[in-house]
């Protein structure tokens, strides 16, 4: 303006036409102005996170805002106190985010002296701020009128910035740490008036800088804790974490080392009191990269503090920030500023968000101590490129950062808030999902939920009864007023089912079914919806009764869509209190729910006569599970009724007659329907029931009363078929084998049924009267037979199988063999029999022999060759004795008679193409081309009929030879490629890269008198032998003449020291050794090489056998 005003210009407003204002603005209110881009970023909220957001531009003022002299620095949360700083040289302190300014703290001066602010601490009482500088200097702040108490400006050594300065429980102690990696004690003292701080170093930045400490705090309630007393210091090194106690006097009690991990990893630090096996003890959590240990510190009896490791908790990310929000959730913000709420006992990553556009304020011009000429080493420079401890603090479940432009603080939200969260958003499942879990205790990270189980659950449930009549009003207000009505359906469908299931968890069936749902049948879509998706409900016992307007509508919904299985099936699993029963009873008979009409019959205790007008398939199931002791069609009888219920059935169905019998019906109406309907099943219900009655005298009367009437009933009745008058004989078999019977049972009755099945003229069901007693005897009916009349009479009815059962059983195996033989269904099984005979052990060799006889007289007098020649041949060469006798082993003469044998046997010359092809498996093709030109009939010139088989045997020849030529000509050159490779690699020469031993560092020549073994690697490496020994880098036996070696360093570079190998590995290191004796070389190798080639050799030229 002056320059203007000099040259005598006038700026024309019209030109460029700005407008007139009334009061022109002001320095500090143009500074104050926000540009539209420069507006802060508001961070979104989450479920289980609460963020508050505090514009730092709401504390400037136009003294500050004018000053350049530092950069954006820190900030401090302690209960209800906020202290932020923006600029170098002053605090801005206010009692709350949305108070006006309370303090400001230092001037311009103080910021041009001292730089920027690098660190902040208040004491527990929120009376004393201590500020700490980044040219080193320390002062001390009165919160209550702001006076500055104290100027600390030699508690270190000069030159270096104040990284971090913390208040310890002893408001009269403090701790600091530097950029030059050394922690210092603070003592402040009071003496006449006069206030001073004496100095004490605790730990050396020249031992290994530390660059994060933290003092123990104890919470209010934990004020008088034992631990206390100690004062403890946690201390984080770039290499190793030291735990420190101040008081009574300096000790360590306790390092841990890192384990690796990036060097431009932050080290973090974080305290917390946490219970542990019903004991509160504070608990170290500390990381350098992306793992967070978790040491627990405790106060032993002897006074000795004791620190125990806990699980670790790994993640995928390096971690910048640590901090507890709680005593069992931490919240971590990562190298990518992703802040991860972490559940500590689940280790279950609750929440993630995304911090970038915070602008997160980081220490990296501290930690580089650029205020005081950058005088610190590389490797705290460069972990201060991620340092970010002064831009981060918690307190009292709060966490706030501290970014360019903003502040935000971080809470976890009470479980209300959580809850209402989703409500918001109209995501009802996920509310109720949440709330149940608050309900049942398995929800992480809650806050605000106070009192004994009992009364937590019901604050919850109070709550969920809330969500559940919103969710309700929601999806009636909701739903499409048109449109298909599937569309309808599907809408409902995805809320009815969730309002059944919440009711039903808690208890509440009341809510469902009166309020919930004279809201729900206003709308028929919802109502039907809400019926159908009872019946899972229902099926599942989880709901037995139901309110009669329900159950009324239920009825008639299902009824009128053609859901009767439903029905039937919710019916038997309700209570009958709750049935109307004469509409169900009604409804059953017209649809014909016999399960359902049998479940009311049963409920009712109704008579088992009752049951004689539903269908004969439940008819059978209600006996069955009667006399089993299960109540029909679920649950169990009481034990009480159990053989009350048996006998009743048991009467009923020994009634000689039906109550309303006619003059045709037959004998025993009931058990005669049960057998007709299923006899096998009816009579393994009563075998089943008959193991029940072995004390009881009555239900052995009723057993022998039943048999008595099945034998009236089923024997000389031309209505029931073999296959059931066996199945009775099987059944009577079994009960009369068993050691406890009973039973009588007249033996003429067995032989009346032998008879009956072995009729020789009775062909029809021949196989099935067959199986039938077969089946009787397996069981032990035999014993109810004359053998001789049973033979004689299966013979007669060719019962071959019935023949071999009783052959087996005298072990007459060679007779079988005419069993098998004579069987047209099982003839081709011969060969199968005898093979297994033969190989199986457990029978003589008399037995063995006498089969082999039997075989062969067989062998002879075959003239079926075309389907017996494949067995005859397998059996033959499997067990050459069979044919032999006991006089030769040699296969080739066993092949050479099965030639001669077979071509004397053959009658029918069309079938010998079938015949060679089948020995052409078993016996050498030129044996068989021998065989044939040696034969009087092929002899003569007709080689008309097997020219084919002749040749294809040729061509069969020329591939094999053309096959073996081509693998022969590959194992050639494969041998040349190895024994080339393996005498350029025996005669490469080696040389070393250095000329001492790898292991001992020594010359390889220790002594020039002496003829010191060593040994030299293809890698270049050098050892001596005595050194690969003490090692044990050599594998094989040390017996042995040469012994094979690895080379040590190599290995163990590959992790190669967890163990020697018993192989050799094939490495460059390991290929080749050379064992020297000063300048005199043996080729280890070339011994081996040799050796391989020898084996290969043996291995590739083996005889050939064409």
């Amino acid at each position: 303006i002056e320059a203007c005003s000099t040259l005598n210009l006038t700026i024309d407003d019209k030109e460029f036409d700005i407008p007139q204002v009334d009061t022109p603005p002001t320095l500090e209110s143009i500074l104050s102005e926000l540009e539209d881009e420069e507006e802060p970023f508001v961070l979104e909220d989450t479920c289980v996170l609460n963020t508050d957001n505090m514009d730092a531009h709401s504390c400037d003022t136009s003294s500050l805002a004018s000053s350049d002299s530092g950069d954006p620095a820190h900030l401090k949360r302690h209960e209800s106190t906020h202290t932020n700083t923006k600029y170098s040289e002053r605090c801005y302190v206010n009692a709350h985010t949305n108070q006006a300014l309370r303090l400001c703290l230092g001037t311009k001066t103080t910021g041009a002296e001292f730089g920027a602010v690098s660190a902040l601490s208040i004491n527990h009482d929120c009376s004393r701020l201590l500020c700490g500088f980044a040219k080193g200097q320390i002062t001390m702040w009165d919160l209550a009128n702001g006076k500055l108490l104290r100027t600390i400006t030699d508690a270190h050594p000069p030159g270096t910035a104040i990284l971090h300065v913390k208040f310890t429980d002893d408001p009269t102690l403090a701790v600091c740490n530097d950029s030059g990696g050394s922690v210092f004690e603070l003592a402040f003292r009071r003496v006449m008036g006069m206030r001073s701080c004496d100095s004490r170093c605790l730990f050396s930045g020249s031992k290994g800088e530390v660059c994060c400490i933290e003092p123990l705090h104890a919470p209010p309630d934990f004020r008088d804790h034992p631990i206390t007393h100690y004062s403890l210091l946690a201390m984080a090194s770039l290499t190793k974490i030291l735990v420190i106690g101040l008081k009574p006097t300096l000790k360590v009690w306790m390092t841990f080392p890192y384990s690796k991990s990036d060097p431009s990893s932050v080290p973090q630090l974080a305290w917390q009191f946490v219970p542990v096996q019903k004991m509160v003890n504070p608990i170290l959590a500390f990381c350098k990269g992306d793992t967070v240990h978790f040491l627990l510190v405790k106060k032993e009896e002897t006074g000795t503090i004791h620190v125990i490791k806990q699980r670790q908790l790994h993640l995928s990310c390096d971690i910048i920030s640590l901090s507890w929000i709680n005593s069992r959730t931490l919240v971590l913000v990562d190298s990518h500023e992703k802040l991860q709420v972490v559940d500590r006992p689940s280790q279950e990553v609750l929440e993630t968000l995304d911090l970038e556009q915070v602008q997160l304020v980081y220490n990296s011009r501290h930690f580089k101590s650029l205020a005081t000429g950058g005088n610190v080493s590389q490797a705290l420079a460069l972990v201060g490129e991620k340092a970010c401890y002064q831009s981060v603090s918690s307190y009292a479940g709060q966490i706030v950062y501290l970014g360019t432009k903003s502040a935000h603080i971080m809470t976890l939200r009470n479980w209300r808030e959580r809850i209402d969260c989703w409500l918001k958003q109209e995501h009802f499942v996920e509310a109720l999902s949440l709330a149940w879990s608050f309900h049942e205790g398995t929800a992480k990270a809650v806050v605000g939920l106070f009192g004994d189980p009992l009364k937590r659950k019901g604050v919850v449930s109070d709550k969920m009864v809330e969500i559940l009549f919103q969710f309700t009003e929601y999806a009636l207000k909701k739903c499409p007023e048109q449109g298909k009505i599937q569309v309808m359906e599907q809408h409902f469908q995805d809320v009815v089912p969730v309002l059944v299931e919440y009711c039903l968890l808690l208890q509440r069936a009341d809510l469902l079914f009166n309020q919930l749902y004279a809201q729900l049948v206003e709308n028929m879509v919802a109502k039907g919806v809400f019926l159908e998706s009872l019946e899972s409900y229902i099926v599942a016992d989880r709901l037995g009764h139901l309110t009669p307007p329900i159950m009324r509508d239920l009825l008639a919904h299902y009824h009128d869509n053609g859901m009767m299985d439903s029905l039937e099936r919710c019916i038997v699993h309700l209570d009958v209190t709750s049935l109307d029963i004469q509409q169900v009873v009604q409804v059953c008979w017209e649809n014909q729910l016999y399960d359902a009409m049998i479940y009311v019959f049963n409920m009712l205790g109704w008579c088992l006569s009752v049951y004689s007008c539903v269908c004969i398939n439940a008819y059978m199931c209600v006996c069955s599970c009667c006399l089993a002791g299960r109540a029909y069609p679920i649950g169990d009888i009481p034990e009480d009724l159990v053989v009350q219920v048996k006998n009743q059935v048991f009467e009923f169905l020994i009634r000689l007659h039906s109550a309303d019998s006619s003059s045709e019906e037959e004998v025993f109406p009931f058990i005669h329907t049960l057998l007709h309907f299923d006899t096998r099943e009816f009579l393994n219900v009563l075998a089943m029931t008959f193991e029940d009655f072995k004390n009881d005298k009555q239900a052995l009367e009723y057993q022998q009363r039943i048999v008595d009437i099945l034998l009236k009933v089923m024997v000389d009745n031309p209505d029931f078929t073999p296959s059931q008058v066996g199945g009775l004989f099987t059944f009577l078999a079994r009960q009369l084998a068993k050691p406890d019977n009973t039973l009588f049972v007249n033996r003429k009755l067995f032989d009346q049924v032998l008879e009956f099945l072995c009729c020789p003229d009775d062909d029809s069901r021949h196989t099935e009267r067959q199986q039938v007693l077969l089946e009787l005897l397996q069981v032990g009916g035999v014993v109810q037979f004359n053998e001789e009349r049973l033979l004689t009479l299966a013979e007669k009815a060719k019962f071959y199988q019935i023949c071999e059962f009783l052959y087996e059983k005298k072990h007459l195996y060679d007779k079988i063999i005419d069993c098998y033989l004579q069987d047209p269904l099982r003839k081709w099984e011969i060969f199968s029999y005898i093979h297994n005979l033969l190989s199986m052990p457990g029978y003589s060799p008399e037995e063995k022999q006498t089969v082999k006889n039997k075989a062969r007289q067989h062998m002879q007098v075959s003239t079926c060759a075309d389907r017996h020649t494949h067995g005859y041949l397998s059996i033959a060469v499997a067990h050459p004795q069979s044919n032999l006798g006991s006089g030769s082993n040699a296969d080739s003469t066993v092949k050479m008679l099965l030639v001669m044998f077979f071509f004397n046997v053959l009658v029918l010359k069309e079938l010998t193409m079938e015949v060679l092809t089948c020995m052409s498996s078993f016996i050498s093709l030129p044996a068989i081309i021998q065989q044939i030109l040696q034969d009087p009939v092929y002899g003569r010139g007709k080689l008309a009929e097997i020219q084919g088989l002749i040749l294809g045997m040729l061509d069969t020849f020329n591939y094999e030879q053309t096959l073996l030529e081509t693998t022969t000509s590959l194992l050639n050159h494969d041998l040349h490629w190895s024994l080339a490779h393996l005498r350029a690699a025996v005669t490469r020469g080696l040389h070393p890269r250095q000329d001492y031993c790898n292991i001992c560092l020594q010359h390889y020549k220790r002594r020039q008198d002496s003829a010191e073994e060593i040994i030299v690697f293809s890698c270049g490496h050098l050892y001596h032998f005595q050194c690969l020994q003490q090692k044990n880098c050599g594998w094989g036996s040390a017996a042995e003449v040469q012994q094979r070696w690895r080379c040590y360093k190599c290995s163990s570079s590959h992790g190669g020291r967890s163990g020697i190998s018993t192989e050799p590995k094939r490495s460059r290191s390991a290929s080749l050794a050379q064992v020297c004796v000063c300048s005199c070389t043996i080729k280890t190798d070339l011994l081996q090489s040799l050796s391989s080639l020898n084996r290969l050799l043996k291995s590739h030229f083996q005889p050939l056998d064409c």
